[in-house]
């Protein structure tokens, strides 16, 4: 990579680093490294420049920090194969161990790694200053609880290509203090700075080594270098070997002096050779040496290679591979194979070439040998050396051993010495016979030394065929006939064994053995003899796997009697037959992603059991409906989730890296279940694992955890009904949409659906078909859910906004919904300004849209307006609109703007307006015969009208900041009130206002609830600070409450909200806080004879500073409407909230007010969950009304749930009145509740505290209505 101001990679291609002190002219040379253990063993490295091989440093667990304190190799420069760090403990960086560690050629790799840090516990950082190239493979830096600096390292400048680099379970980057050199007032001088991984950054290896890039500091002089990126030949660099020089091991150049010197094992001759310019360690395969030159020529024929082994126990395939390529064995062999599986062809690629042994050959206890046929060339055995003075080819105790390979054909010639056969039970004594006349070894022994009482005693060797006369095959069985056998003596037939086993290729043999993985490679299935002798012997075989190939053979049980009769039997040869298809399992692992707007991609894995030939797959789609629910939602004051379609990383792999990998020749581990492969990421673990066993030798064991496989999509709210073939047509189950469904055959395990609506949900179901689909049917579906992608124009706006004037100080704004959006339009955004003015932003929800088609514009100054209007969809904000310019007329333009309107007036519209006059003269009339109650009739008059006095504000000094939602009369907004307190230049204010098209009456209703609070002064009951009744339009100007009601804020403190602030849960001294301040609220209320009647977690509200507070804004409509229930025809009611009487008989009194108290308190508990959680609003009628009470809390303190339990009593004269509550709890409160609380004021203690009741007077039967004003909802103070 090109670097700004620096070098590229490859441009010192000659140098790795300056000289230190030493040169190119000193190497010593050090064969591979295995350090582990003892810090002690690292002095082997003391004197080593190259290590040509692999360095391993590994399982140091009883070394500290201080053992490699002063522990320094800078001799060492480069490593040919790869440097591997592996459970060290106490080592914190490679810093002062390799400080000059130059190159890591990787000639030979770890699992495709040339550096391997792994599980370092102690490591903080590489460290590795000198480090300039890693020529080939990557690296993995991986399990380091400890390694920084990681962030700071462009690998770029050390590989040619970084991009198989692995380095993942490291210290998390923003808990390490990655500073280079220079910056953030670090020592020295500032670092290069590369960009790497898209990532621009300073590059170092710790805070006080920078990371070096080219040029080297003393320039390209060849000679001033400590490691050659490429060639080295006596102490200088080339890029190829000199003439009349070798290359050796891919770094250096040497003579064929040299050469010929070089030994691979110190101590014995060497081998290496001259071929094609390079210095080899043997001659590669076709090639060996001639006589004493050390050139490699090609054979003729075989090449001969000769290997002194002494006496050599195979006991592992691993074992033979020493042997690989040789010809003639010095020595004599031992097979002693116990278990394996398939190991004729192993065994061949080992031993195959072998022509001669000089000593003996003994094959014992070997029960995983079928066969010899593996020693194919063996033509000699000398018989130097014998087993026990006698025997030059011994074979005992091989169990499953049937066949003693191609020796005949060969003509293998044992000059000197016997042969021994015994115990081998499958080996047929005419095999043994036929041995001795080739070798030549008939006569030499003795007939105890070939027993046929213990050869082929297990074996058929005199055999009758059997023939199978029919067979009848199903899905999952198999039924057979054959005919009967009968031996010479009827009495020696015992039974048949009929062997059968899954063959997908028609290669089986009758070895009956086990394989290595310790199961029986046939399954066997005892048949007893018919009862009829003219019967014909069957079986059925079952349970089998539909559409697989068996292979099936049967063989006759017999017991021979005669001393010296041969074994006969009777065995059928191997037939091979097929179930028939069943309809596969459903695909596997269905993944989807969308590229467009009308595109989905899908992809899958066949069945696990295909159970016949795939032919196709089936693919039914169909558009889901968007929930409807989402549009009852306000998304103007709750967080709003949008659904995503995201990309599936997974299909940026190719499809082989889909399927499953496995290692050939692998048992299926035991904690898998059958036919489930791991996935790739877990199989490339599993690999590194193993390789670490290897090298280890079992000295640490890696424990491996059991790959789960969890469900794509899976969810529990959308198990839809299974597919079913009905009538020829494949359907899809439980939904009930009316969407068409669509359905498409592909050949392959992907496809691309085309022509959908844009950022609509799918649902996607795969069946897979087989070739006897017409008659067995497809799979079941399985399925995925995915979303097309948005299209970029659709959440726009068409046409133009357009305004008209609803009122002196405000405009409606109109507009038409995007017809065709991105799933369902959640809510606009109008921006508007006044000339001159900073914008303000105001959210209108999708309901509040739908009732006038647009949104009201109130509390306008005069002035020229623009506005434009964007959408917000599922998928996001839609574009802006065009702005749309309006007007708010001054005092004077009113006045001149009527005066013209009255002059330009035609008779037509005169006669509209006197129509309109008398419809709403006869509208008004009709509307005041309506009973309006006060919210408390022992005081007001709903004839009285509202006379403006000290609480008057005057209109100039309001202004307006922000919507906070929609009250029972109409929208209440944040704002700012000037010298309304004394000290204060300004106040913030919440401001109710009435609708514009309400009438004279609501108007005059609404003030008057107002005027109930202006009796009301307790710190605990939201303050009335003023009234503008005088313009339009008409104000309340109440107490802020700037958190909002008490059960958005309780809501707000679950750990899973949306809109959590990051505050703990309340403790239980908080829940009483909360619990004394909303009883201080309420006694004051009752000290004043004033019944709520709807007292709930969301008719109080929160300060600034947690103080909570009796009263509501009244919104509790519009945003809590399910908290509320209309029964029989009347008003809304709050039935979750009510006591027994209450429902009963519409009676409220204070002791009803203690009862919601009682359910406010459980709210607070529960952070406002909802009161009988799971029952409708009529069972919670009838639930209370029989004597019912919330259900007690697990986790609820004691304290609290007495609390409530008091509140609860069926009788409403024993429950405590709110001082009563508060005298119990008052020790608990807070030390300010003291100076601001009404229970402690003067008025409580003495004027008031003789009000106080004990059992007050019901309130009248409770009459609601269905406008807001009479319903108990609208009853409290706090409207």
């Amino acid at each position: 990579m090109a670097v700004p101001g620096l070098w590229p990679w490859g441009a010192c291609h000659l140098m790795i680093l300056f000289s230190l002190g030493f040169g190119l002219d000193t190497l010593e040379v050090c064969p591979s490294l295995d350090i582990r253990s003892e810090v002690a063993e690292l002095r082997r490295l003391e004197n080593c420049s190259v290590v040509e091989g692999h360095l391993q440093i590994l399982l140091m667990f009883t070394a500290t920090g201080e053992d490699f304190r002063g522990l320094s190799f800078p001799r060492l420069t480069q490593v040919t194969d790869y440097l591997l760090l592996f459970r060290v403990y106490g080592l914190e960086s490679l810093r002062d161990l390799f400080p000059n560690l130059a190159v890591i050629r990787g000639a030979r790799l770890f699992l495709g790694y040339a550096l391997v840090i792994f599980e370092m516990p102690h490591l903080r950082d590489v460290g590795l200053p000198a480090l300039g190239a890693v020529l080939r493979g990557a690296v993995r830096v991986e399990k380091n609880q400890e390694l920084c600096h990681l962030s700071t390292i462009d690998w770029g400048l050390l590989q040619p290509a970084p991009g198989a680099n692995h380095i993942v379970g490291n210290k998390l980057g923003e808990e390490c203090a990655d500073v280079c050199p220079g910056v953030l007032g670090a020592a020295g001088e500032p670092c290069a700075r590369t960009t790497f991984g898209g990532h621009t950054d300073y590059r170092c290896w710790t805070s006080s080594h920078c990371q070096r890039v080219c040029p080297c500091p003393q320039g390209l002089a060849c000679r001033a270098c400590v490691a050659c990126r490429h060639l080295y030949f006596q102490g200088a660099c080339h890029t190829a070997c000199p003439p009349g020089t070798y290359q050796q091991e891919s770094w250096r150049c040497v003579t064929a002096e040299r050469c010929a010197s070089l030994r691979s094992v110190p101590g014995r001759a060497s081998t290496f050779s001259i071929h094609q310019g390079s210095c080899l360690a043997q001659c590669p395969p076709g090639f060996t040496r001639n006589g004493s030159s050390i050139f490699c020529h090609k054979c003729e024929g075989l090449c001969p290679k000769e290997c002194k082994v002494g006496t050599k126990t195979i006991d592992s395939v691993q074992a033979a591979q020493d042997l690989v390529g040789c010809t003639h064995v010095e020595g004599s062999l031992i097979l002693n194979l116990r278990q394996g599986y398939n190991l004729e062809p192993e065994l061949q690629r080992s031993l195959g070439l072998v022509e001669t042994i000089t000593g003996f050959l003994k094959i014992k206890h070997s029960f995983a040998l079928v066969s010899l046929g593996f020693l194919k060339n063996l033509k000699l055995i000398r018989g130097d050396a014998m087993v026990d003075g006698n025997y030059t080819l011994y074979v005992l105790d091989n169990q499953n051993l049937q066949q003693l390979g191609s020796w005949v054909a060969t003509g293998l010639t044992i000059p000197v010495g016997k042969i021994y056969f015994a115990f081998n039970p499958r080996l047929c004594l005419e095999h043994i016979y036929r041995l001795e006349e080739v070798t030549g070894t008939r006569g030499r022994q003795n007939k105890a030394e070939i027993n046929p009482r213990t050869n082929g005693d297990r074996a058929a060797c005199q055999t009758r065929t059997l023939r199978f006369v029919s067979n009848v095959t199903e899905t999952d069985r198999i039924l057979l006939r054959w005919e009967r056998y009968e031996p010479l003596e009827a009495r020696d037939l015992l039974s048949f064994i009929v062997y059968y086993k899954e063959s997908p290729f028609q290669n089986a043999t009758e070895h009956v053995g086990p394989d290595a993985c310790g199961t029986q490679s046939w399954n066997l299935l005892d048949v007893e003899l018919p009862l009829s002798r003219t019967q014909e012997p069957g079986v059925t075989l079952a349970p089998l796997k539909p559409w697989t190939q068996y292979a099936v053979f049967v063989r006759a049980i017999t017991l021979t009697t005669a001393e010296d009769s041969p074994h006969q039997g009777a065995q059928s040869p191997i037939v091979y037959l097929r179930t028939l298809p069943a309809a596969p399992t459903v695909p596997q692992d269905v993944i989807s992603t969308s590229n467009s707007s009308s595109h989905l991609l899908v992809r899958w894995k066949p069945p696990t059991q295909r159970n016949g030939n795939i032919t196709y797959y089936l693919v039914l789609w169909q558009r889901l409906a968007e929930d409807g629910d989402l549009y009852l939602n306000d998304y103007c004051h709750r967080g709003l989730r949008l659904p995503t379609s995201n990309h599936d990383s997974r299909f940026d792999r190719e499809d082989g890296e889909l399927e499953a990998e496995t290692e050939p020749g692998c048992c299926p581990c035991q904690h898998s279940p059958p036919g489930q492969a791991l996935p790739p990421l877990e199989a490339q673990e599993a690999s590194f694992q193993k390789k670490f066993e290897n090298f280890l030798h079992n000295a640490i064991t890696i424990p491996k955890s059991p790959w789960k496989v969890t469900s794509l999509n899976k969810s529990p709210e959308r198990d839809l009904v299974r597919h079913r073939r009905a009538a020829g047509t494949l359907r899809l189950g439980g939904n009930s949409s009316d969407f068409e469904i669509q359905e498409d055959k592909v050949p392959r395990e992907r496809a691309v659906l085309s022509g959908l609506r844009h950022f609509t949900e799918y649902r996607i179901d795969i069946h897979a078909c087989n070739h006897a689909a017409h008659t067995v049917g497809c799979s079941a579906a399985t399925f995925v859910f995915a979303r097309t992608m948005p299209h970029r124009e659709a959440d726009g706006i068409p046409g133009k906004v357009e305004w008209e004037a609803a009122s002196k100080s405000s405009v409606l704004l109109r507009w038409l919904e995007p017809p065709d959006p991105n799933g369902l339009i959640l809510k606009y955004e109008i921006k508007y300004r006044r000339s001159g003015e900073e914008a303000t932003v105001l959210c209108v929800s999708r309901l509040r849209y739908a009732k006038v088609g647009g949104v009201h514009l109130a509390l306008l100054p005069p002035g020229n307006y623009s506005a434009r209007v964007r959408a917000t969809s599922l998928a996001g904000n839609g574009s802006w609109t065009d702005s749309v310019a309006f007007y708010i007329l001054g005092p004077e333009e009113e006045d001149s703007g009527g005066l013209h309107v009255l002059l330009t007036v035609t008779p037509v519209g005169l006669m509209l307006l006197i129509i309109l006059a008398a419809l709403g003269f006869f509208y008004g009339r009709k509307r005041s015969g309506t009973l309006y109650t006060s919210v408390n009739p022992e005081y007001f008059s709903a004839s009285e009208m509202y006379v403006p006095d000290e609480w008057e504000v005057p209109r100039e000094q309001i202004s307006i900041i922000r919507e906070l939602g929609q009250g029972s009369f109409g929208m209440v907004y944040e704002g700012l009130a000037q010298g309304l307190e004394a000290g204060e230049k300004s106040t913030p204010v919440a401001l109710k206002t009435v609708n514009e098209l309400a009438s004279p009456r609501e108007r005059i209703e609404f003030l008057k609830e107002a005027s109930v609070m202006k009796a009301f002064k307790c710190h605990h009951v939201v303050r009335l600070l003023g009234v503008v009744s005088q313009g339009q339009p008409t104000l309340v100007i109440m107490e802020l409450m700037a958190r909002g009601d008490l059960k958005s804020h309780l809501r707000s403190l679950r750990p899973e909200a949306e809109n959590n602030p990051g505050l703990p849960q309340p403790a239980l001294e908080d829940m009483i806080q909360m619990a004394g301040e909303i009883a201080d609220g309420m006694a004051y209320l009752a000290a004043n004879k004033f019944v709520h009647r709807d007292l709930a977690a969301r008719n109080c509200m929160v300060s600034q500073d947690f103080t909570v507070k009796i009263g509501d804004f009244g919104m509790t409509r519009d945003v809590y409407e399910t908290d509320y229930y209309r029964k029989g025809g009347k008003g809304l009611l709050p039935v979750r909230w009510m006591a027994p009487e209450s429902l009963k008989d519409g009676i409220f009194t204070t002791h009803s007010d203690v009862w919601s108290f009682g359910v406010v308190l459980w709210e607070i508990a529960t952070l406002a969950e909802q009161p009988y959680q799971g029952l409708s609003n009529e069972q919670v009628l009838k639930f209370v009304m029989d004597g019912g009470v919330l259900e007690e809390l697990q986790s609820c303190p004691l304290q609290l749930q007495e609390l409530m339990s008091r509140c609860w009593q069926q009788n409403p004269r024993l429950r405590p009145t709110f001082t009563h509550i508060l005298d119990s709890i008052q020790e608990e409160l807070r030390p300010s509740f003291r100076l601001l609380s009404f229970y402690y004021s003067p008025e409580c203690r003495g004027g008031l505290g003789s009000l106080l009741p004990t059992d007050a007077e019901p309130d009248s039967p409770l009459t609601p209505k269905e406008a807001s004003e009479g319903s108990p909802q609208n009853g409290g103070p706090g409207h």
